[in-house]
């Protein structure tokens, strides 16, 4: 299983908590949309937390999207992940270039900008839930910790990273979320917050062969700690010419109409997976 998640829980409950490797996941994404290194980063990161993010709903047809939306020349991030480990997105500019921010470190942040971060669940219910933040910073793990102090009132720790090898694509991919249950004892928060302040940085703990599993036991050492459930990860698109069609035949008679009187082949590509689907003007009115 090279691509998975793991959950556990530690500190007689009262942390739980995530960790991910995801190589493979953010490589796929990368051909499928052509990223250049630094929107490879911002939308791998986003990929590992919304898994994550994912991983923590309850119902088998609940789904999550996460969103950033910055003014930066990325333009924003989105990716939608449910309860199985499948994750699909893209960025909305995926070819961004600039200079890093220090050696060895992409400028995520500056890619995507200032703006907000929005998460938005679908547990079957009416109206799915919606919360948002302004960005704290864009780099992505710091604004989701922020997301879940300020939305979900859950004190956490989100750690991510993505390291983009010489030759473009992924060579490592992962991270972690840490959280608070309610009324956890000071002293495991200090001892937890004296971890954190002593762990390498994901890609490093990574590229030192760290597993989820080592990841967690790093950052929860000293802790009674128990892994509860394990779940392989893949970036998945369940989209379909079939479907597209149908979104097509709902468009309103003008619309149709603009589409087909030139007489050529109807192109509509996948914003999730970049798979193009090609249509005839008689196919959709």
């Amino acid at each position: 299983m090279n691509d998975y998640m793991v959950r556990a829980i530690a500190a007689h409950d009262q942390i739980r908590a995530f960790a991910i490797t995801d190589r493979g996941v953010v490589e796929k994404a990368r051909r499928d949309h052509d990223t250049w290194p630094v929107t490879t980063a911002a939308l791998g990161r986003t990929l590992s937390a919304g898994l994550m993010m994912g991983f923590m709903m309850d119902g088998d047809d609940d789904e999550i999207t996460v969103q950033l939306i910055g003014d930066g020349p990325a333009g924003g991030v989105t990716v939608t992940a449910d309860s199985h480990g499948h994750a699909k997105g893209f960025v909305n500019n995926p070819h961004v270039d600039l200079p890093e921010k220090s050696p060895g470190h992409l400028d995520v942040g500056g890619a995507i900008g200032h703006g907000y971060l929005r998460v938005i669940k679908d547990m079957g219910l009416k109206e799915p839930y919606s919360g948002s933040i302004n960005l704290v910073s864009g780099e992505v793990a710091e604004d989701f910790t922020y997301y879940f102090a300020e939305s979900e009132q859950v004190p956490s720790s989100v750690g991510l990273g993505v390291l983009v090898d010489t030759d473009l694509t992924v060579k490592q991919s992962g991270g972690f979320i840490v959280q608070l249950m309610p009324d956890t004892d000071d002293a495991v928060i200090d001892k937890l917050s004296d971890n954190i302040s002593h762990i390498d940085s994901v890609t490093t703990m990574l590229e030192k062969g760290m597993t989820p599993e080592d990841i967690l036991q790093t950052v929860l050492n000293g802790f009674d700690l128990e892994f509860t459930e394990k779940q392989p990860v893949e970036f998945r698109c369940e989209c379909s010419r079939e479907k597209f069609l149908s979104k097509l035949k709902t468009l309103s008679q003008q619309d149709k109409k603009d589409l087909a009187d030139p007489g050529e082949p109807i192109e509509v590509v996948c914003r999730f997976c970049g798979k193009k689907y090609t249509f005839e003007p008689d196919e959709i009115v």
